[in-house]
């Protein structure tokens, strides 16, 4: 079910719902120019190793994950964030189960 986030005051945290042995996602943005994305993960779920053709931005809001980028391992917890440049190899996996928020650019590059 779509909810409507719009002109409301929210707790991200709370917007997203763990769920046993899932990953849970809840749309909050979704545009052409990019898109943010809450995620709950219960403990030992992941998203494999992959490339994203645009930056992102991850910050965890609750427990701790395990980032990789270009097999290079990060430990990031509640109120840490992290950037996964565009085009490099990168994994997401629940140290800890954990709840984070997605903020995907899709605009030119214009570095």
């Amino acid at each position: 079910m779509k909810k409507d986030f719009s002109a409301k005051v929210i707790s991200l945290k709370d917007s997203v719902s763990y769920e046993r042995d899932s990953i849970v996602s809840q749309a909050m943005i979704n545009r052409k120019a990019g898109t943010v994305t809450l995620f709950a993960f219960d403990r030992g779920q992941g998203l494999s190793e992959h490339t994203a053709p645009f930056d992102a931005l991850i910050s965890i809001m609750d427990g701790e994950a395990l980032i990789s980028i270009e097999k290079k391992f990060f430990r990031v917890s509640r109120s840490q964030s992290i950037i996964l440049p565009a085009g490099k190899l990168h994994s997401v996996k629940a140290a800890k189960r954990f709840k984070m928020m997605l903020v995907m650019i899709k605009g030119g590059d214009d570095r």
